[in-house]
């Protein structure tokens, strides 16, 4: 016995440790099948964000000058007639009255180079120069800085322009075209920083429209979409359910989607935007609303329906109280994220700022859109202020 108990205990071999299982290296490795696939699919090219940076470049560097203020902007335009065909001569024009642009030649081949010369012009002042086309769509060719005494001197290289097929032999005759450009008086309120502040109110107003119009529509609805007051008998069963496929069906419906359809149905302007925004907001709203009154504490309910109560009263009394201060606070986070979202209901002609936004962007005006993306960086930042103010105080 005693050589039994002091005969050595086979030792138990260490658990291996969770990351070493076999489950768990199964699991890993569906894991990364799942990922790669994924990349795939997505056709994720990381390279190309170096690649296309160049693309964005011009946007992101106005995002730190939108176009705000500015003063009154002053232009000198002169053009002079040219030919790149020598068997037509250039066309005839009157006489430039002040400054004067001069070429050593009227007549230039595409690709040849031409020096233009300038005098009279507005002393350190932008000049930029355009190849105007016969059907009178310019081409930027060249831009420089008038000296001292408003003169320039600079080359230019012909480009091929569009001639038209109907012009026939004039469409050899072209100009070149240079606009001097200075500004003037006491710094104002740009155009740019005007429509956007008009456009930035309607947006807001959109919002507030869309999102009242749902809050009218959702609150009796939420009643009716209410599991613990409806599911009591086969007709408010029925009610119930109707009530919340409706909720699901239209908050599975994009409101930029509601959107186009309203656009084409009552036309381009904020007046669809806001009944995209209504109709995807009833559904929002009504199942927030909906769920927090599924989740109210039953005790009222039942000390109110025991004095013989109908079933107003026990809303009345035992529910309201319970659902008012979570109410505004999802009605004014709702409305917060309709701000948000107009801005992309203008991109389909549903009013806002995003319109004009989209209009920026197609135009290349890096500064005008720069505004414009401030100008709802602002206002979603105030409207966060105001709801957690809102909701700190009363809810």
């Amino acid at each position: 016995m005693k050589q039994d108990a002091l005969a050595p205990r086979p030792s138990l071999a260490p658990a291996r440790p969770w990351f070493q299982s076999g489950k768990f290296l199964l699991f890993l490795a569906g894991l990364l099948l799942v990922y790669a696939y994924g990349w795939q699919v997505t056709q994720i090219d990381l390279p190309e964000l170096v690649i296309g940076a160049k693309f964005v470049r011009p946007f992101i560097r106005d995002l730190a000058r939108p176009d705000i203020l500015t003063r009154q902007r002053l232009t000198q335009q002169v053009e002079v007639a040219m030919s790149v065909d020598p068997r037509v001569a250039p066309e005839v024009l009157p006489p430039p009255r002040g400054p004067v642009l001069r070429v050593p030649t009227q007549v230039a081949p595409v690709g040849s180079a031409v020096q233009a010369t300038g005098s009279g012009f507005q002393p350190n002042a932008q000049a930029t120069l355009f190849w105007v086309n016969p059907i009178g769509n310019p081409q930027q060719v060249g831009r420089l800085t008038t000296d001292a005494q408003g003169e320039f001197s600079t080359t230019i290289i012909v480009p091929e322009a569009f001639r038209g097929p109907e012009a026939g032999p004039r469409g050899a005759q072209q100009r070149l075209r240079v606009v001097v450009e200075w500004t003037v008086g006491p710094l104002r309120p740009s155009n740019t920083a005007i429509i956007v502040l008009q456009k930035i109110v309607e947006t807001v107003f959109l919002a507030l429209m869309g999102t009242t119009i749902a809050v009218l529509v959702a609150v009796p609805l939420s009643f009716l979409g209410a599991r613990n007051l409806m599911v009591k008998n086969p007709v408010g069963t029925t009610i119930y359910y109707l009530t919340r496929s409706f909720f699901n069906i239209m908050r599975s419906i994009e409101p930029l989607i509601l959107a186009i359809v309203f656009t084409v149905w009552v036309g381009l302007g904020p007046f669809a935007g806001v009944l995209a925004l209504g109709l995807h907001s009833i559904a929002a709203l009504g199942k927030l609303y909906s769920e927090q009154i599924e989740s109210i504490d039953p005790g009222p309910i039942e000390a109110v329906t025991a004095t013989g109560a109908s079933a107003l009263q026990v809303v009345r009394y035992a529910v309201i109280p319970q659902i008012v201060p979570p109410f505004i606070a999802f009605t004014i986070y709702r409305w917060d994220t309709n701000v948000r979202m107009s801005t992309v209901i203008g991109f389909v002609g549903g009013g806002g700022i995003g319109f004009i936004l989209q209009q920026y962007i197609n135009l290349l005006q890096y500064r005008q859109a720069a505004t414009a993306v401030w100008a709802i960086t602002l206002v979603v930042a105030a409207m966060d202020y105001f709801s957690a103010v809102v909701r700190e105080k009363y809810v």
